[in-house]
């Protein structure tokens, strides 16, 4: 058997206790990872993927924390680096959804969804990038989304909140290349998840696909195991779309 590509590679993915989040922590545990699963409620979920991924005899450990809170995203960091080793790779995928008509929506609202994208990324890069730094190597990945690309309505929060984290993302790549570092961000389209009643119903789409269907989990998730894999260094900075060609613009 071929020698796993992320053998000795720990990967924080926050978010992933579900949908792409958790489909994203299987991607990088069949390659080697050890996981660390992140939660904020529902401390079940993360046991069972937790479970999940010891059953593939990787390492795990469940973590539950709010990501905007910046005391206990270093607490998380710290415990990854006592009980694993410290973190390789950071998986940004924790976010929050909503459909709120922009003259109805309140500050509080808007500050809930840009917060936890804006917010978190800032604790969470700040928290993992020093050992990465000490190792000389590591991967960033933050995961947007096509609505900012095409303009969604009732969604103008999520739409601030993922071009933020592009924009987030970018000023990693330029400043911390020269220590092994990449950052790069995924944008998924419409995908087949369970989406929490908070969530709303699916939003039309201002743009119809090519491909005539949903995307599923997985398919997000092998562009994020890609871009953690050794031979991905030189890609740095990228937005990679991933939504059956809703979008066609290069950034």
């Amino acid at each position: 058997m071929s020698e796993k590509k992320l053998a000795g590679k720990v990967a924080l993915v926050t978010g992933s206790a579900r949908n792409i989040g958790r489909a994203i922590a299987h991607h990088l545990a069949d390659d080697g990872a050890d996981i660390v699963v992140n939660g904020v409620s529902d401390k079940d979920a993360v046991d069972t993927v937790v479970k999940e991924i010891q059953d593939k005899g990787r390492n795990a450990i469940g973590c539950m924390f709010d990501v905007t809170d910046a005391d206990a995203v270093k607490a998380a960091a710290k415990r990854a680096k006592d009980e694993l080793g410290g973190i390789d790779i950071l998986v940004v995928n924790a976010s929050a959804r909503g459909q709120v008509p922009f003259l109805e929506m309140t500050f509080e609202q808007f500050h809930d969804v840009v917060d936890i994208s804006i917010d978190g990324t800032f604790h969470l890069a700040q928290a993992c990038i020093p050992t990465m730094q000490e190792k000389g190597w590591g991967r960033i990945v933050t995961i947007g989304g096509v609505s900012w690309h095409v303009g969604t309505p009732t969604r103008v929060h999520n739409l601030v909140a993922k071009s933020g984290i592009s924009g987030f993302t970018r000023g990693l790549a330029v400043e911390f290349a020269k220590d092994g570092i990449t950052a790069n961000s995924v944008s998924p389209g419409f995908i087949d998840t369970v989406r929490p009643a908070s969530a709303g119903a699916l939003p039309n789409r201002p743009v119809k696909a090519p491909v005539e269907r949903m995307g599923t989990v997985d398919e997000v998730a092998s562009m994020v195991h890609y871009l953690c894999l050794p031979e991905s260094a030189y890609v740095n900075g990228q937005i990679m779309h991933v939504n059956g060609g809703m979008y066609l613009g290069g950034s």
